[in-house]
């Protein structure tokens, strides 16, 4: 951590405070605007409500009023207000702090996964029936955020920490536990019913207690921060200069890092994670320097990222309840509206983003050279490994059979049990291979397409889109079949894919700013989902979560078509432009030497790696990891030449998705783990080891 993501430059949204004082009148007038926009804002929020008063009662209050007036307002409204309050303080606190120490405009409690290290160790004790009080349970919520933090950050801090490397590495992590989270959801439904909307930040409060508690909290933190304003300004001239000028860098990350999670813990504990408010208010803030210089100060942005903060926890809520009545305060969680502009500012500051150079490496770069005769052998042996995994999963599962029974079954003499075993399970084995073999090829071409060793199929948007297609169906129509649900499921992947390569074509391709776009993407659309889940069907969240954790439950024969014939159409024409994959991986420049069309070959290529990953999806439903663990063991195993990686990576995901599958289908029968649960489960510490090996190569000698 004491290499804390140290880029080779700063992002201009984060350049160093400027030198000399800044005009008094122009940050008083910045003060004063922000503040009087505050109370505009909650004077508004105070007004709204599933109660008839308004703003004529409140004001009626002042001079003496009725008592149903006061108690609503006691009771609901000023709770709700003073916790909006807070967590808007804290949030842009510590947005603004994690900004500064990272010199990344990205950076922000989601983007590294302190908000989903605080969630799971909240829903890791309630699983369980254990009730903590307030502060213990803010202790709690610390504990997983650092823990969190700092994998995310020793991860991305090698020698030049990219954006993108940032949001790779902290999606990544976020993801893993998000689903372990529900996977805790789902197992537990009983003694977690309600954290699932909790989980999307809401400002629901029965009452002041815990917010008393954890203010003092929050006040203390964001005061040390305020009197480390100046080592922070120190700090944003480079760690050399600081350390000539008698800073203890190493120290000042550390204190700061600690502050900045410790506020986001406080605001997960209040009102769960709500989602981009520390992205969105330090980013804001700064975009006012051209009209009030200063602000890059930091005894002057922290507090006024605060106030921006407030402003855009507020909003959010009073945008939600005029929109959608009083009740969806209550029922939708705030943090749905805060994610969406989170993700909306986190698109356009990807389309201002630059490609980040040197820390872009061809994917194969560090791939070992193998020999032909080696290569057939991984082959051979991946194909035993396929047919070894099919037989397993066919023999496996709440009812265990014998081979005896499978060829019985083949020649049709097994009875009337066993022939039902088996005709709902070889659906179920065949989709799990070929969605890992899509997956795995998908995630190769993407690879090399992106030139990002850290790319994966869902980070272009379409596992996303996807979801937001088939959670609206089986919101909408609920008795709608699971053929209908997989193409619905296929036709938004693929708009989310259009929109997401139309976003980021800006005069060409930038390999970084699709990942980024993708990432953006991919939160708003989870934010579309969860908004789907608790406002239209807030009952039957364990349908929804099942199909968004990956799952082969219920797949027909019919559903395993489309995946078949995906990969029998688009896996020769992926093979046969293997040249041109080679190529792609290189760099810009070489394939326009040789020949290549190179806009028109990625459109094609992603695209085909799109249509892939969203039949996929459509079959199985989101699974992550596969198209990013599978290409690079194929890598390390026989080289980076796509003619040999290519087979090799679909063999792998086919064992990958199938024994995931198995394992989900067996371990608590007849209870199922989802499949993509499993391989977020597996994939995860490959990723970390993956992430971790990049570092040593990136601080090594160039």
């Amino acid at each position: 951590m004491n290499q804390l993501l140290k880029p080779a430059a700063p992002e201009p949204a984060t350049r160093p405070a400027p030198v000399g004082r800044p005009p008094a009148t122009r940050i008083v007038a910045a003060f004063v605007l922000a503040t009087a926009v505050l109370i505009v804002v909650a004077a508004v929020h105070l007004t709204q409500g599933t109660s008839s008063v308004g703003a004529l009662d409140l004001l009626r209050l002042a001079t003496g009023g009725d008592d149903e007036t006061a108690r609503v307002l006691v009771a609901s409204r000023l709770p709700r207000l003073l916790t909006g309050l807070a967590i808007g303080i804290a949030l842009g606190f510590a947005g603004a702090a994690l900004q500064s120490i990272a010199r990344n405009p990205l950076a922000s409690p989601d983007t590294l996964a302190v908000n989903a290290g605080a969630h799971l160790a909240i829903v890791g004790v309630a699983a369980f029936g254990i009730t903590l009080p307030v502060l213990p349970a803010g202790g709690l919520a610390l504990g997983g955020g650092l823990v969190a933090a700092a994998l995310v950050m020793a991860l991305a801090a090698g020698g030049q920490a990219s954006t993108t490397r940032l949001i790779l590495a902290g999606s990544a992590i976020a993801l893993a536990l998000n689903s372990l989270t529900m996977l805790l959801l789902l197992l537990f439904e009983q003694g977690t019913i309600g954290l699932f909307a909790w989980g999307n930040g809401s400002l629901v409060q029965s009452d002041l207690h815990a917010l008393t508690q954890l203010a003092p909290v929050i006040a203390v933190a964001v005061g040390a921060l305020l009197l480390l304003g100046h080592r922070l300004d120190i700090l944003a001239l480079g760690d050399d200069t600081a350390t000539v000028l008698g800073l203890d860098v190493r120290r000042t990350r550390l204190l700061v890092t600690l502050l900045a999670v410790l506020l986001s813990a406080v605001a997960v504990t209040l009102t769960g994670p709500v989602g981009f408010v520390g992205l969105c208010a330090p980013v804001i803030v700064r975009l006012l320097a051209p009209v009030f210089p200063g602000v890059h100060r930091h005894r002057i942005l922290l507090p006024l990222s605060g106030i921006a903060g407030v402003i855009i926890v507020l909003g959010s809520d009073v945008l939600l309840r005029a929109v959608m009545g009083g009740q969806a305060g209550v029922d939708i969680p705030t943090g749905v509206v805060t994610t969406l502009l989170g993700a909306a500012i986190l698109i356009w500051l990807a389309r201002r983003h630059r490609d980040a150079g040197p820390t872009r490496r061809p994917p194969g770069g560090h791939a070992a050279v193998r020999s032909a005769r080696f290569h057939r052998l991984v082959v051979g042996c991946g194909v035993a490994l396929v047919v070894t995994a099919l037989a397993v999963g066919m023999l496996l599962g709440d009812t265990w059979v014998l081979l005896g029974d499978i060829v019985n079954w083949v020649q049709g003499r097994t009875g009337t049990g066993y022939t039902f075993v088996l005709d709902q399970r070889w659906p179920r084995v065949a989709a799990a291979a070929l969605a890992g073999v899509a997956l795995a090829v998908a995630g190769t071409t993407v690879q090399a397409v992106c030139r990002n060793p850290l790319a994966e199929p869902g980070i272009l948007g379409i596992t996303a889109g996807a979801g937001v297609g088939a959670v609206a169906l089986l919101t909408f129509l609920p008795a709608a079949g699971v053929w209908a649900v997989s193409g619905v499921a296929g036709i938004g992947a693929m708009l989310a894919f259009t929109l997401v390569y139309a976003t980021a074509w800006r005069g060409g391709l930038s390999s970084d700013r699709l990942v980024l776009i993708g990432f953006g993407a991919w939160q708003g659309g989870m934010a579309v989902i969860t908004f789907l889940i608790v406002a239209f069907d807030p009952y039957n969240t364990g349908k929804a979560l099942t199909w968004l954790s990956g799952s082969t439950y219920g797949r027909t024969a019919g559903q395993v078509l489309p995946v078949a014939i995906a990969l029998v159409v688009l896996t020769p024409a992926v093979l046969a432009a293997r040249r041109e994959l080679d190529l792609l991986a290189l760099d810009d420049d070489t394939p326009r030497v040789l020949g290549v069309r190179l806009e028109r070959t990625r459109l094609v290529a992603l695209a085909a790696a799109a249509l892939l990953t969203s039949t996929a999806v459509s079959a199985v439903g989101v699974i992550g990891f596969v198209g990013l663990v599978a290409p690079h063991a194929a890598r390390a195993l026989v080289g980076a030449r796509h003619t040999r990686v290519l087979p090799v990576a679909a063999l792998l995901g086919a064992v990958l998705v199938s024994l995931a599958d198995t394992v989900g289908r067996t371990v608590i029968a007849p209870a199922q783990i989802p499949a993509g649960l499993v391989t977020a489960m597996i994939g995860t510490p490959y990723f970390v080891w993956l992430l971790w090996r990049s570092r040593a190569v990136a601080t090594g000698p160039r």
